[in-house]
This record gives structure tokens, sequence and C-alpha cells, in this order.
């Protein structure tokens, strides 16, 4: 599939640690679209990953997706319904769980920046977060599977780091 038939809104889904900021920061370059990192949206600034609150996190993805163009990464289901409807292509990033922890580890210890990062937060290794990757990420694999089969817009899905970077190939885009 070719980039421009995912339209001008594009939503890209994957477990943590995927690759979904830099693909969406490389696909907004390549096409001229806004990036919506949703983690930015759901953590407050300057703290080390501390949630906002519920409402005010739906109020800010409600205006994001409100926008003609952009490209969204993240998954937070409790907003995927009006995200989907707003959306105009979906990519799946599907790898592996030993892929997402070692991506985690390296870019936790050795990364100062990376796309997506938290505005003045820090990164650190957590157990909550090994553990979110190791346990619910499996689980949620599947359900995201699932919903793409579901889901009537134009979709690519990613099973592989080697299929990630034939994409960026093949799409041209530069990380």
């Amino acid at each position: 599939m070719h980039l421009s038939e995912l339209g001008d809104r594009i939503c890209i889904l994957g477990p943590s640690n995927s690759g979904k900021s830099t693909l969406a920061d490389a696909i907004a370059r390549k096409r001229g679209l806004a990036t919506v990192h949703l983690d930015q949206l759901f953590h407050l600034p300057n703290t080390d990953w501390e949630a906002r609150p519920r409402d005010e996190f739906i109020a800010l993805h409600d205006a994001a997706i409100a926008g003609e163009r952009w490209v969204m990464d993240g998954n937070y289901s409790v907003c995927m319904p009006q995200r989907f409807l707003r959306a105009t292509g979906l990519i799946l990033l599907d790898i592996s769980t030993p892929t997402s922890l070692l991506r985690y580890i390296r870019r936790t210890l050795f990364e100062s920046e990376r796309r997506g990062a938290l505005e003045g937060g820090r990164d650190s290794i957590k157990w909550d977060m090994i553990r979110h990757i190791a346990v619910a990420t499996p689980k949620n694999r599947n359900r995201y599977r699932a919903m793409l089969e579901q889901v009537d817009l134009p979709k690519v899905q990613l099973s592989s780091r080697q299929a990630i970077k034939k994409c960026f190939r093949e799409w041209d885009l530069a990380r």
C-alpha cells in the first residue's frame, strides 16, 4: 500500500516501545501532517510519567482528532472509538514482546532524547513498565489484531522490525 492511501488522519497502534513515535514523526515530515503523541497528552509534563485526570486527557485527545491533517501514535483504548471515526488510515506495529522489552531498555539507558518523550520528564527503568510490556502487551496484541480486522479503513500491519524498516524504505521515510 502506498502511504498516500492512508489519507491525512493516520492512527498508529502497537505495543509499548514498538517504534510508533518514530514512525509517526517520519510520516508527519514526509506528508506535512501534525504529529500527535498520545503519551504526551495522557501524561503531565515535567513529571515522572504522572497521568493527567481522565477528563482532561479525553478533552485533549478530542481536540487533537478534530484537526484535518494528523498522524497520531498511541493506543489508549478509552478514546479509540472517536479516533477511528475521524481516522482515514491505520497502521499496526505488531512486533514481538522480547523486541519491545529490548527497545525499552535500550532507549531508557542509552538515548538521552527520543521521539514522543514527555516534556521535562525523565526516563528510567521501571518495573511497572517491564511488567506492562511482558504481561499486558501480549493480551493487547490479540485485541489490536482483532480491531484491525473490524475497522473499515485502509490499513497496514507491520509484524517485525524488518517489516518496519522495509516500510521506511518503500515510503521513502527519513528517521
